[in-house]
């Protein structure tokens, strides 16, 4: 693998509404399918040789109106799951207990029966160097706003508390050095052809 391409699935019903998703199957909205098509063309130029989605129907329908039906859906590529926070309300759980959001966002709480961020983190790096294995070229993944962010932090050191929520149905590139995993660049973050969304809902 020599680029790494990731995008976020398009806005889903429980975006909408900033509602917790992690393994929850929720769909796209007709909003967020657009979004998909709006990036399409961006993504089709960068030529991906490997394509590989959540198994979420959220990441595979997005993989599809991107012009990839035949991406791999894998589990490992799911969302950071939550627990007992799945469907929840952002606002609810912070008024609720706030100092623990802040946590969970930076990746120091796990909320109760959910996965810890360093289970979270060693998840997604395992199905991406599997996957590293298959190219020597572009793989592209489509997937979640967290899996963003933790191949964030994996591949260049960048801790979810100093990256901002990702915007749906946008675009992420890292770019191997001489073919590196282990010397990953940031060419891109956040990317939407339909301009910057600097108030994502996670």
């Amino acid at each position: 693998m020599n680029r790494l391409l990731i995008v976020r699935h398009g806005e889903s019903e429980w975006n909408a509404v900033r509602r917790l998703q992690g393994h929850a199957d929720i769909e796209l909205l007709q909003h967020g399918r657009n979004q998909a098509l709006a990036l399409r063309a961006t993504v089709q130029a960068l030529s991906p040789e490997l394509v590989a989605t959540s198994d979420l129907k959220r990441a595979r329908d997005t993989a599809i109106l991107l012009g990839f039906d035949d991406a791999e859906p894998l589990n490992d590529l799911r969302e950071h799951d939550v627990g007992d926070w799945t469907g929840q309300a952002i606002k609810d759980i912070q008024t609720l207990n706030g100092d623990a959001y802040v946590k969970w966002r930076a990746g120091l709480f796990t909320p109760p029966g959910g996965e810890s961020w360093a289970e979270f983190q060693a998840r997604t790096k395992g199905a991406i160097l599997r996957l590293a294995e298959k190219t020597s070229n572009t793989l592209l993944v489509v997937a979640h706003g967290g899996v963003v962010r933790a191949l964030l932090e994996t591949f260049l050191d960048l801790t979810p508390r100093r990256t901002i929520p990702v915007g749906t149905a946008s675009l992420t590139v890292l770019r191997c050095n001489n073919g590196n995993h282990a010397d990953m660049r940031l060419e891109l973050f956040n990317y939407s052809p339909t301009g910057p969304r600097l108030d994502a809902p996670d």
